[in-house]
Parts: C-alpha cells; sequence; structure tokens
C-alpha cells in the first residue's frame, strides 16, 4: 500500500506520495535502476517538492512494476521505452512476438542443455542417427574399442568442418565395411596398430589395400573433401601419431596407389 509522505522527508501538499528509497523497496528494485529507468527514458520524472525531492505516487508505482515484469521477462530496455509508448495493439503484438523470441530461446538452450548431456556421456559432439548406429556396430564386428572411438573423434572433426560433404564420405565408408572383404582389410588395419613399423604382415596389410582400393574405384580417386582443405591430413595425421604400424602402413599404401 502506498503511503504517506514521511515526516521529516518528504514535504507535500497534494496528497500521498513516496520518497524514491520507498518506491524501490515497494516494488522490489534499487534506487540505481529507478535512476537508470529514468535517464533511459522508461520512468518519466516525477516533479519535485520545494526541497527537491522526487515525488512518486501510485501510478508511479504502476508504471514501474510494469517495467520491471518486462525488464525480468528479459525485454531490453530500448524495446521496453518503445512498449511504453505503443497502442493497446501495439503492446499485444509485441508481447506475442516476444514470446516467440523466449520460444526460440528456451530450445537453444535445451538443444544446448542436449549437447553437455552428451559430452558428459563422452560424445564431445552430435553425430547423424546412422553415423551413431554404424558407430555401435563396429564393436559387434571385433573393432577394437580405440578404433571406435578413434572413429567417432574424426567423424566429429569432418562433419563439423564439411557438412555437405561428410555424409557421402560416411556412406562410401558404410558401403565398404558392409563387405566382408573390404570389413576384414579395416580390422586387419586396426589390429596392426601394435606391430612393429617393420613387421612384414604390415607389407603385406599395405599391399592388399592398395589392391582393393583400385578394384573398389578403378581409375577413379575415391571420395574426398575440397582438394585444398587440410582436414584430411590433419585426420591421417592423427590415424599416424597413434601407431608407428600405421604411419609406415599409410607410407606404403600411397606408394602403391601413386605408382
Amino acid at each position: 500500500m502506498v503511503q504517506p509522505c514521511p515526516r521529516g522527508k518528504v514535504k507535500c501538499d497534494d496528497g500521498r506520495v513516496i520518497t524514491i528509497g520507498q518506491l524501490a523497496g515497494y516494488v522490489g528494485v534499487s534506487i540505481k535502476t529507478i535512476r537508470v529507468y529514468h535517464d533511459k527514458g522508461l520512468l518519466p520524472e516525477p516533479d519535485r517538492d520545494a526541497s527537491g525531492y522526487r515525488r512518486y505516487d501510485a501510478n508511479d508505482a504502476i508504471e514501474l512494476i510494469k517495467i520491471r515484469t518486462l525488464a525480468e521477462a528479459g525485454v531490453p530496455l530500448a524495446r521496453i521505452r518503445d512498449l511504453r509508448s505503443t497502442t493497446a495493439e501495439g503492446f499485444q503484438q509485441a508481447l506475442r512476438e516476444i514470446d516467440d523470441e523466449l520460444t526460440g530461446r528456451i530450445r537453444g538452450l535445451q538443444a544446448t542443455q542436449g549437447r553437455l548431456r552428451q559430452l558428459a556421456t563422452g560424445h564431445l559432439a552430435p553425430l547423424p542417427a546412422e553415423v551413431e548406429a554404424h558407430l555401435e556396430l563396429l564393436a559387434g564386428w571385433g573393432f577394437a574399442p580405440r578404433w571406435v572411438d578413434l572413429q567417432r573423434d574424426l567423424w566429429i572433426l569432418v562433419f563439423a568442418t564439411y557438412p555437405d560433404h561428410a555424409l557421402t564420405l560416411f556412406q562410401d565408408q558404410a558401403e565398404s565395411l558392409a563387405d566382408p572383404a573390404l570389413r576384414q582389410l579395416f580390422l586387419d588395419y586396426d589390429h596392426a596398430h601394435d606391430l612393429d613399423a617393420d613387421d612384414p604382415r604390415v607389407d603385406d596389410l599395405a599391399h592388399r589395400i592398395a589392391k582393393a582400393t583400385r578394384a573398389r574405384y578403378g581409375p577413379e580417386d575415391p571420395p574426398e573433401l575440397d582438394a585444398a582443405s587440410e582436414i584430411p591430413a590433419l585426420i591421417q595425421g592423427t590415424v599416424n601419431a597413434s601407431s608407428p604400424a600405421w604411419q609406415r602402413l599409410d607410407m606404403l599404401i600411397r606408394a602403391q596407389l601413386d605408382a
């Protein structure tokens, strides 16, 4: 309830008024906030009495409550100022637009929450459902957890940097793995991780992979990213850094395909 001006604080002779401190306390904002609203043109400066005190009445309190409500809803101060001067119809339309904006923000926050939950389960970034389903198959086919994790991380990189090409590359690899003979080559590549780089099995595997690659693609090049992209080199560098045997495999396969 708005109270009469207290003795000794505000001198008035035209009804029930309150000080800026009382107004702030009643509405639940700070005195500084009220002054900001004055400076921004949201809340008109009230008249002052003979002693220079601002005099606030019930209408000021009502207007301040409206401003506070809009501000707490996340409406920018500049927009609140425009809303305060619009028609009733314009005000309702603006509120509907703000509601739509808030709905969009909520959806964005929910998406962020989903990504955080994926991160908490060890998934750095979301991948298409068909990629996730494919990765789950790898363990059943005998691929090591190390290989599955590496594949997930590399597909995350490809989908994040080249979303328009990533699905084509993935589908090509998935088709290769659907072929039992080609899948065995991938498994042999995976299992070569712990071999010595000069193990004869590395040379044999490189020869078999190069031969299978020629048979699958013929004179055409396999699907790839932009020729100027550094991403393929980064990916292969990551793979090679995992194992000296894998590094030598890469060198031998390239040499045989280029021959």
